[in-house]
């Protein structure tokens, strides 16, 4: 089925070719509960997530990192699963969930907010992935030029990308093994190598308990509250018969694992060297020239994984949504609009504190819109979705609702005003103050219609 809309009837997608994704409804579901957890494993093996634990050196001691990890990967766990109940039970994707609560044109606006931080990171990351290339073919050939291998591996990732979600699922099946033991391998050389470093710089030292600890927990937080967004675009792909608790078993136990190792390993190599450029920092760590390669390698296909899952499907739906475009032309202009996100900038060693405040930043817009989506299915449609209306650009969810856009613009505020945990103090105030303009404001009373 090539068609990116379905009509009033709301036409069910029972199968799909490979590279044929749509917003319509699918009844099919190409992923077990296996599939699921490695494709989230290798999805979340994020350099950000290294980033993040270099620049908490001098704020937070190794355990007090540790706990921050655990909490915020445990209530990332449980958001997932909440705000992807509606795509896994009606197998719609974000951009049209987001429609009961946002309008039709209302829902470019999370669209926009969940895209660009999708595209920043695609660049990023392919930038890190050309690096450790870069440094595989210096090591070995002698030959060096960065710029060489930044264009060639953006091309070879939206060549992936085109393949949509059964490319997704086969690619990080199979990488997620090679992930997993290579980060469990760099993490104990970081160990052996910097043991006394980390001793000095992380063990025996007080760091704090209080609000800068918090607010570590939401910089962790916040590299995955972009997917809490658009989880019904996986979640969708999900077979019918796993239930929430598997399902918050299934993100924790993919999540956990690879946030733990890149954070800690950020956080330890960083203190014992003052180095935050991961290239740098993970070939530092290894003395042994194949194993050396092996590491890049590592480092280059993580970004692959973490890319097509994570930043590739959400601007690509939203492109498809509003330009009425195919999956594979939105996926081509996707990886084109990485290129225009200058990540040669964001790697350098003065960029990590504003990367920081880049997370905290959209971090504010997500907050707000992940809670108004959640009150909309949960509490106001106690969980039941008309598809038909969903569907249909005519019907009660025409235009935009403004009951959500004030909200959100509310929550923002609050999210400006606790910037260190910007994502937990938006959700009350926005969701709170949603429901009740939903409940009072004349113009949102069509949007009440289920």
């Amino acid at each position: 089925m090539t068609t990116q809309e379905v009509a009033p009837d709301s036409a069910v997608i029972e199968h799909k070719a490979v590279g044929e994704e749509s917003l319509a409804p699918q009844e099919v579901r190409i992923m077990d509960p296996w599939s699921y957890l490695f494709a989230w494993l290798g999805g979340c093996v994020s350099i950000g997530t290294f980033t993040v634990g270099s620049g908490l050196v001098g704020t937070l001691n190794l355990l007090q990192t540790f706990v921050a990890i655990a909490i915020g990967c445990t209530v990332i766990g449980v958001a997932l699963m909440i705000n992807g109940q509606a795509g896994h039970k009606y197998g719609i994707p974000f951009m049209v969930q987001a429609r009961s609560a946002f309008g039709f044109t209302g829902t470019r606006i999370p669209a926009l907010v969940r895209s660009v931080p999708a595209i920043v990171w695609f660049g990023f990351q392919s930038w890190i992935g050309a690096g450790a290339l870069n440094l595989v073919s210096d090591t070995l050939f002698g030959y060096s030029n960065i710029w060489v291998f930044f264009i060639g591996f953006q091309f070879l990732q939206i060549g992936l990308s085109v393949l949509g979600f059964h490319g997704i699922k086969w690619l990080e099946n199979i990488g997620s093994v090679f992930i997993i033991f290579s980060l469990i391998y760099m993490f104990f050389s970081v160990i052996s190598k910097y043991g006394a470093e980390i001793s000095a710089n992380l063990i025996n030292v007080e760091g704090t308990w209080g609000a800068p600890f918090w607010g570590g927990t939401m910089l962790f937080l916040g590299i995955y509250s972009t997917m809490m967004l658009n989880v019904s675009d996986y979640s969708r792909e999900l077979r019918r018969n796993v239930g929430p608790v598997r399902q918050v078993a299934i993100y924790a136990n993919s999540i956990l694992p690879a946030t733990l190792f890149m954070g800690m390993i950020g956080l330890m190599v960083s203190s014992a060297t003052g180095e935050v450029d991961p290239i740098k920092v993970f070939s530092s760590a290894v003395d042994n020239k194949l194993l050396l390669v092996v590491t890049l390698l590592f480092i280059a296909f993580a970004q692959v994984t973490t890319n097509i899952l994570n930043n590739v499907v959400p601007p690509a739906y939203a492109l498809m949504d509003v330009f009425k475009i195919n999956f594979k032309t939105s996926a081509v202009i996707v990886g084109l609009l990485a290129f225009g996100t200058f990540p040669w900038e964001l790697v350098k060693d003065e960029s990590a504190a504003g990367l920081s405040l880049f997370i905290r930043t959209y971090s504010a817009f997500l907050g707000p819109i992940f809670a108004i989506l959640v009150v909309d299915y949960f509490v106001l449609r106690k969980q039941e979705l008309n598809i038909d209306k969903l569907y249909d650009p005519e019907g009660p969810y025409k235009g935009v609702n403004m009951a959500a856009v004030i909200a959100m613009g509310v929550g923002i505020v609050f999210a400006l005003i606790f910037s260190g945990i910007s994502w937990y103090a938006s959700l009350l105030p926005s969701g709170i103050l949603y429901y009740l303009l939903m409940k009072h404001l004349p113009s949102a009373q069509r949007f009440r219609e289920n």
